[in-house]
C-alpha cells in the first residue's frame, strides 16, 4: 500500500470564524477578545466541544449563532462557518430562536463551591439562597445543583466544564467585597435583593417573631431596648435592629448601589 492511501485517510484540517460576546471575553487571551478570530480544527466536532477547547465553559453560553441561524450545542461545526456565542440573557427576547437549556441561568438559587464561604454569607445578607459547607466535594456540588436547579458560582473552570452542569458562572475576583459585586452586576439581581430575609449562617429564612417567645434568650440590655425581633427558622437564631444592622445596610447599599 502506498503513502499516498495513508495521506487520503488523514483528518482535514478546517478553520471556522467564532466570535464571543460580552462577558465570554473573560476567558478568551487578550488576543481573541471581542473580536473575529479564527479557529482550526479537524473532522467535525460538536461547538460545544469547540467552545470548551477555546476556554468557556458551556454553562455560561445561552445562545449559539452559526451563519445567522442558532444551533444547539450538537451541531457539528463545518469549514467556513461563521460562529457567533453569547452568554446569557436578562431582558432580550430570544424565545424565537434555540435555548440551549430549558429554563434562563440567571434564576438567583445558588451553590458555591468550597472557596466562596464569605461570598455565601453576603448573597444571604442580600436574600439570597446560597447553600454553602466547606466540606462540600465537585460532585455533591453539581448533583444539588441538578436536582435544587440552582446556579454554581465557582472559581473552579474545570468543575464548569463538567457535561453535568447546566447552570454555572465563574467569579471572576478574589475579593469577597468585589465578588458580591460582580454577581449582582451580572446577573443583574438588584431588583431581587431582599435585605437580611436569610439567615447568614445557615440560609434559612428569616422571619418576624415575638418578643415573648424568645425574651428569654436576649441579653439584658438587648431586651430592656428592643421591640421588634426576627428568627431564623432553620438554625433559630435571632436577629434585631442593632447599630450592627444600619453599619451593614450602609457597607452593602456602597458595595451594590441599592
Amino acid at each position: 500500500m502506498d503513502s499516498n492511501h495513508y495521506q487520503d485517510d488523514a483528518p482535514m484540517s478546517h478553520t471556522a470564524e467564532f466570535r464571543f460576546y460580552e462577558e465570554l471575553n473573560d476567558f478568551l487571551p487578550p488576543n481573541k477578545r471581542k473580536q473575529a478570530f479564527a479557529y482550526t480544527f479537524n473532522g467535525h466536532p460538536a461547538v460545544k466541544d469547540s467552545i470548551e477547547a477555546l476556554g468557556v465553559p458551556h454553562s455560561e453560553v445561552e445562545l449559539i449563532i452559526v451563519n445567522g441561524r442558532s444551533v444547539n450545542f450538537s451541531y457539528q461545526v463545518q469549514n467556513n462557518d461563521r460562529v457567533a456565542v453569547y452568554p446569557v440573557f436578562e431582558s432580550l427576547d430570544i424565545t424565537p430562536l434555540v435555548r440551549l437549556r430549558e429554563s434562563p441561568l440567571r434564576t438567583p438559587c445558588f451553590i458555591l463551591d468550597v472557596h466562596l464561604g464569605k461570598l455565601a454569607r453576603l448573597l444571604r445578607m442580600l436574600g439570597f439562597d446560597a447553600l454553602y459547607r466547606n466540606d462540600y466535594s465537585d460532585q455533591e456540588i453539581i448533583a444539588i445543583a441538578a436536582r435544587e436547579k440552582r446556579i454554581i458560582l465557582t472559581r473552579d473552570l474545570g468543575l464548569l466544564k463538567n457535561s453535568a452542569v447546566t447552570h454555572g458562572y465563574r467569579v471572576r475576583s478574589t475579593h469577597p467585597e468585589e465578588q458580591i459585586q460582580e454577581i449582582v452586576k451580572r446577573l443583574q439581581l438588584q431588583s431581587r435583593v431582599r435585605l437580611f430575609s436569610r439567615c447568614m449562617n445557615c440560609n434559612g429564612l428569616v422571619q418576624p417573631v415575638e418578643k415573648s417567645v424568645i425574651e428569654d434568650r436576649l441579653p439584658p440590655r438587648t431586651a430592656r431596648f428592643y421591640q421588634q425581633f426576627f428568627q431564623c427558622s432553620q438554625c433559630n437564631n435571632i436577629y434585631w435592629q442593632g447599630s450592627h444592622y444600619f453599619k451593614m445596610v450602609e457597607k452593602i447599599r456602597t458595595l451594590v448601589d441599592l
